[in-house]
């Protein structure tokens, strides 16, 4: 059979793991925390509303920050776990990790020095809660989360959104379904302007999670008492209101202990004409049982619900771990496969962007397609075989002595220079596709998710790519040139043959050299260059890619990581292990994730074990 001490101890073993992992409270999944999902006490009250005595009484220790004015100035989630006799009390914070206080008043004192540290010796407040859990034989199993008091107006030192600010923060807590609400109000003020009561109403109409506390009781006027709010007839709540009396500050100011203290309160309802018959049901001690029964009643209407988000958070972390990658192995061996692996990865991410299954391999295409054919329609042919320009260049080709027939020299001396205008395109077609390999290879190591954790293998390869690119794009650009270079070497015999010399003779029958200079000569050698010039053109147009993709593609994707695997091939294992370095925020992810995991499988064991012993 589970015992209340089992299901809340179970719970708040849950919560400290989670306090621990930093799991509470608006989580980054789209589910809810395992936090939010497990039922918490929030005390909720105006200043001085006897919030702290409330809190001290439930823990039998004098343990909270006093003053004037706003004290809490930071929430502060109290866990209490019950232990065996024999131990002496103690208490530690999250912030404090294995630092144990055995001096209450330490407690105190550490929980102002770590207010002040957020939010500095003003009377500023913040969010951030601070995590305290104290042990004892003498408390129930329980997690209580102590705000800031409800204020009306700001107090010098404070800004103006102070009363706002406060509210949303009490909201922020108490308007979470499984968040079961303290709503303390002093006995010497109206309830139906009780703060608590207010904003308990508001989030939570029906009364199901609010627990009504009425302090001070001792301090109303003579002659007056609280019997219509505690026994429902002013407010009316699901669950029965529960006065307690508080010390008073000269019992405060008089060290008067949590023992002397609760044996007073019970004192004071045993012999109060008004409340005597009560008396079972008052006070701090029957409060704080009250709350774990409570507690435990609602732990377990929600243990299926929990069970079921710590079985969805497992497979969403099982698939996040898998997704951020296993440790690095020790092993030299290992890391050696483990970086071949990572770059046969990449490798083939890469291969698959040129062959289609990835886009931008496309893009050499269009170079070749495109950018190429256009690159040589704009080259300035017309006017290197302008009238006048050809003019000039027969001329200087003849020399003093005129040429006899046709003039080769200055046809070799147009066409060579027509030919040049070829390199530029053939570069730029190399350039072109040089630049869209390094954005692919930018694109793949982006793409393969097993090599994000390795930052320094990551700028390994892409410095080996872009070497071998770079050694890619020489080699090819020589090969381009030179083809470009051929065509200039030795002209296609066959081209000039096919031309017809007789119009020559016809037109020129007599081959008076005067004649050999007209106008309409010069505009035939120019139209029988440009002609030739036009072929070459059709023939660089299909060549060029060939040997773009010949020097450059292929040998990126055969042999992109050659250079890579030789010099891994050579490292030991020290520099290995640095290749395989991880980035530092992904380690830390990793190892969060996977205390996540140990915690939620834990919990999940812990939960079954309560759910068969039911």
């Amino acid at each position: 059979m589970a015992t209340m001490e089992s299901l809340i101890g179970l719970v708040n073993r849950i919560q400290r793991a989670c306090t621990v992992l930093g799991d509470y409270g608006g989580g980054e999944a789209a589910l809810p925390t395992l936090w939010e999902a497990l039922p918490s006490v929030v005390v909720v009250g105006g200043q001085s509303s006897g919030k702290s005595s409330v809190l001290e009484s439930i823990v039998g220790r004098d343990f909270l920050p006093r003053g004037s004015g706003i004290v809490t100035r930071r929430p502060l989630v109290l866990q209490l776990q019950k232990t065996e006799q024999g131990p002496q009390d103690y208490a530690e914070f999250l912030h404090l990790p294995k630092k144990r206080f055995t001096d209450f008043s330490m407690v105190r004192k550490e929980i102002q020095d770590e207010t002040d540290r957020l939010t500095g010796k003003s009377k500023q407040i913040s969010p951030v809660p601070i995590h305290l859990s104290i042990y004892s034989p003498n408390v129930v199993n329980l997690t209580l989360i102590d705000l800031p008091g409800l204020t009306k107006v700001a107090v010098e030192g404070q800004p103006e959104s102070i009363v706002q600010d406060i509210e949303n923060m009490v909201r922020s807590y108490v308007e979470k379904p499984n968040c079961i609400i303290l709503a303390i109000t002093p006995a010497n003020q109206d309830v139906a302007t009780s703060d608590a009561i207010k904003i308990a109403r508001e989030v939570d109409p029906s009364g199901e999670r609010t627990f009504g506390v009425l302090t001070k009781l001792d301090l109303m006027d003579r002659g007056t008492n609280a019997l219509d709010v505690l026994e429902g007839r002013s407010y009316r709540l699901q669950h029965p209101w529960v006065g307690t009396v508080n010390r008073s500050q000269a019992d405060i100011n008089k060290n008067v202990n949590m023992i002397a203290a609760r044996q007073r309160e019970r004192e004071f309802f045993a012999t109060s004409p008004d409340y005597g018959r009560l008396t079972s049901k008052m006070g701090s001690e029957y409060l704080a049982k009250l709350l774990s029964k409570h507690l435990e009643s609602a732990i377990k209407s929600r243990i299926p619900g929990i069970a079921l988000l710590i079985n969805r958070s497992i497979d969403e972390l099982e698939a996040e771990l898998d997704h951020l990658g296993r440790p690095v192995p020790i092993d030299a061996g290992a890391q050696l496969y483990t970086i071949l692996e990572l770059c046969r990865i990449f490798d083939q991410i890469f291969k698959e962007h040129l062959d289609g299954g990835r886009p931008g391999g496309d893009r050499i295409y269009g170079v070749f397609d495109h950018q190429l054919p256009a690159a040589l329609r704009k080259l300035p042919l017309d006017r290197h075989l302008s009238l006048q320009n050809v003019r000039k260049v027969v001329s200087e080709a003849d020399g003093y002595q005129p040429h006899l027939i046709a003039p080769e020299q200055a046809y070799r001396r147009l066409i060579e220079g027509a030919l040049n205008y070829f390199r530029g395109p053939a570069e730029a077609s190399v350039d072109a596709v040089h630049f869209i390999l390094k954005e692919l290879v930018r694109r793949s190591i982006g793409e393969t998710q097993e090599l994000r954790r390795f930052p320094t293998l990551q700028a390994e390869i892409a410095t080996a790519t872009t070497e071998a690119l770079e050694r890619f794009r020489e080699d090819s650009k020589k090969t381009t040139l030179r083809m470009v270079e051929m065509e200039s070497s030795y002209l296609t015999l066959d081209f000039f043959r096919k031309l017809p010399l007789k119009m020559e003779m016809e037109v020129n029958p007599s081959g008076s050299s005067a004649d050999r200079y007209t106008e309409g000569n010069y505009h035939r050698i120019g139209s029988n260059v440009s002609s030739y010039v036009k072929m070459v053109s059709e023939t660089l147009k299909n060549t060029i890619p060939k040997a773009v993709v010949h020097c450059q593609v292929r040998k990126a994707k055969r042999c992109l990581l050659d250079h890579l695997y030789i010099q891994v091939g050579k490292k030991e294992g020290k520099q290995l292990s640095e290749l395989l370095d991880e980035n530092p925020a992904l380690m830390e992810r990793r190892q969060q994730r996977a205390k996540r995991l140990e915690l939620y499988k834990s919990a999940r064991d812990e939960i079954d074990s309560v759910s068969w012993s039911r």
